[in-house]
């Protein structure tokens, strides 16, 4: 079992920045892919950004690339997606997950998941 914690969000002005945290803590960590995602309300949930289990590959959702970048600290047990740019489209609740897959962008294919942190932009 792998239990996730996010944390970070909160309200802010668009053109805004935020740091999402999540602390992993269970079986080990580093044998994870781990990736974000966001859902809005009367939404889809939808993949935002993925990380491979040492870091070295990323993925993102192809309307975020350039605006957030997901990044991870084993020795921290803590993966983090930095949000800039935002736009009031950007509000949504954020989960972190853990995959034993490379690459996975299908919620389907994370077997564990947080309880979300909201994220709100005001225009």
């Amino acid at each position: 079992q792998v239990q996730l914690v996010e944390s970070g969000g909160g309200l802010v002005q668009a053109g805004g920045s935020l740091r999402l945290s999540c602390a992993a803590s269970g079986r080990s960590f580093s044998r994870y892919s781990m990736g974000w995602f966001r859902q809005a309300p009367g939404k889809e949930r939808e993949f935002v950004a993925g990380i491979s289990w040492a870091g070295g590959n990323t993925y993102y959702a192809d309307s975020l690339k350039g605006r957030f970048t997901i990044s991870r600290d084993n020795a921290k047990n803590t993966v983090y997606l930095q949000m800039n740019s935002l736009k009031p489209e950007d509000t949504a609740l954020y989960y972190c997950a853990a995959s034993v897959r490379l690459g996975a962008k299908a919620a389907t294919q994370y077997e564990y998941w947080g309880q979300g942190t909201q994220v709100t932009v005001s225009s």
